[in-house]
């Protein structure tokens, strides 16, 4: 069996469409058929070399997405053919095979961990597969593989705000925009969104922002400050770039205020911070996946999603087809939406 996957064969290059040939199942892994996949920064640092030496290429890519099981290898219990399924890069119950040579390309063996999702059929590991919740579609679904379980997350299992209290997110990406989703959910107020592109920003209002504040322009945290009159409790950071990370540690109040970090710097950027922000008693704070597990939350990520409490629909600003991951990749760089997502259909 063969799959049409992106390959990345050099950092820094774009990725190579192949039709890959599958090779049998080992224990723990399952073939997915994929239907939707989102297309994440850190696959856009990985493609650009951002991430330091890859010393696995060439290898394929992705690790947030939705599909239907087609074949279980042996020992795998927690799926079974037909069923429909999140791929997430988040690890769940099951057994966990991380890197494989699960692919051939002519002579070459193609690399490939225990999850990835640029591409039409993908052996993927038991613990990255769980169980998608009945009335919810895959595009929606595709979301809860990383997105919504690290935006989200970042709010309900690490900053764990209560009702009323302010809260401001650097970065409206796709998971910067899931954080702010969090936020609203969580009664937050004010909600405050952090970027520096008005396009993003807007989506970010209908995300369930109440204030937006444009980097370029002014000083985030002078009119963090004013707003909340000194008194943030929360920030959020989900650019990824350094200045922000600072930002939001400064910005939040002293005596128990929080900056939780989510964002991926490029390999080599560091945070230089200033120890009278940790002296005053501000926290700082890291995230995995936004602490989420698999098993316990992502069904509860798409009960708001059934319930209409997070907007998706804002959060997709264009579908592309496979064909077209180098543009997905590109316009992601460049700002031009929220999450993009893959079709493999189109």
């Amino acid at each position: 069996m063969e799959t049409l996957a992106a390959v990345l064969v050099e950092t820094g290059t774009p990725l190579e469409l192949a039709n890959l040939e599958i090779q049998p199942l080992l224990p723990g892994q399952v073939l997915v058929e994929i239907a939707f996949s989102g297309v994440c920064r850190n696959q856009l640092l990985e493609c650009r070399g951002f991430r330091g030496h890859d010393p696995y290429l060439p290898h394929c890519l992705g690790h947030e997405g939705s599909g239907t099981v087609l074949e279980i290898g042996p020992h795998v219990t927690k799926v079974k053919p037909d069923d429909k399924v999140i791929l997430s890069w988040i690890k769940g119950s099951g057994s966990d095979i991380a890197g494989t040579q699960p692919y051939k390309w002519g002579n070459r063996k193609i690399n490939a961990g225990g999850i990835t999702t640029f591409q039409k059929y993908s052996v993927i590991s038991e613990n990255r597969l769980t169980l998608m919740p009945d009335q919810i579609s895959f595009q929606d679904a595709a979301f809860i593989g990383c997105a919504l379980p690290t935006g989200l997350g970042s709010v309900f299992n690490i900053a764990r705000p209560k009702p009323g209290q302010s809260i401001a997110v650097f970065g409206t990406g796709g998971v910067g925009l899931c954080a702010i989703a969090g936020a609203s959910i969580a009664g937050c107020t004010p909600v405050i969104a952090v970027d520096i592109r008005e396009n993003k920003l807007k989506i970010a209002q209908k995300m369930g922002a109440t204030h937006l504040i444009n980097a370029s322009e002014a000083d985030p945290v002078e009119v963090i400050q004013t707003l909340c009159n000194g008194s943030l409790d929360f920030a959020i950071e989900a650019s990824g770039q350094p200045e922000a990370m600072n930002n939001a540690l400064r910005s939040v109040r002293a005596q128990g205020g929080a900056a939780v970090i989510i964002g991926n710097a490029k390999y080599g950027e560091h945070v230089q911070i200033d120890p009278k922000q940790l002296n005053m008693g501000k926290r700082l704070l890291g995230t995995w996946g936004g602490g989420s597990q698999p098993d316990r939350d992502y069904h509860r990520f798409a009960k708001l999603i059934k319930e209409s409490k997070i907007n998706l629909t804002s959060l997709i600003t264009q579908i592309y087809s496979l064909h077209q991951i180098n543009i997905a990749l590109n316009d992601l760089e460049a700002g031009k939406g929220g999450r993009p997502l893959i079709n493999m259909d189109l």
